[in-house]
């Protein structure tokens, strides 16, 4: 915080970036420096700044997985809805993170369960992909469609058959493997 506030009286803006254009309030929110993102923005910075990603603090604080960035942020004005250049929401990004605190808070606030990504997946898609049980189940109560297709043409229910059939060839490799090396041996 001494060097931020040094820099900022020292005539600085607050909205100085690096060659990927992110600035102190990205990297402030991936880290969760509720202090230091409160002294950016009331020194100007601007809240929903794109880097070279599209990303906007907001996401950087669910891929952080920091809910009281996430509140503050969203007190102070930060659009929930906002997309990155893959077409991800804040939504998305803390679903693939797994923090399911942000992704109830997202929820309760009103941001569109439903929305998809370049990939044409939801958040339940990506839930489901990553298990995420506890956000699979906050996602369907609250609307999210499970018969909604990807580019792909999978459905979220799809990808659990999928990962359920990956999983007992898994299986039979193991014990495949297993049968092999006790003959072998």
């Amino acid at each position: 915080i001494q060097a931020v506030e040094k820099f900022l009286v020292d005539g600085g803006s607050p909205n100085t970036c690096d060659q990927f254009h992110r600035t102190a309030l990205h990297r402030a929110s991936l880290e969760g420096h509720t202090e230091i993102v409160e002294k950016l923005l009331d020194q100007g910075a601007t809240i929903d700044f794109r880097d070279r990603l599209d990303c906007t603090a907001m996401h950087w604080a669910c891929r952080g997985g920091h809910l009281a960035v996430v509140k503050l942020l969203q007190e102070k004005g930060a659009n929930l809805k906002l997309k990155d250049k893959l077409l991800s929401t804040p939504l998305h990004v803390a679903t693939r993170t797994g923090v399911a605190d942000v992704v109830e808070h997202l929820i309760n606030n009103g941001v569109d369960v439903n929305s998809r990504d370049r990939e044409g997946d939801s958040a339940l898609h990506d839930a489901v992909r990553l298990s995420r049980y506890k956000i699979i189940k906050m996602l369907i109560l609250h609307g999210a469609d499970m018969l909604a297709k990807n580019l792909a043409g999978k459905t979220p229910a799809d990808l659990v058959q999928l990962w359920q059939a990956d999983t007992r060839e898994v299986k039979l490799l193991i014990i495949h493997t297993s049968f092999k090396q006790l003959h072998d041996n």
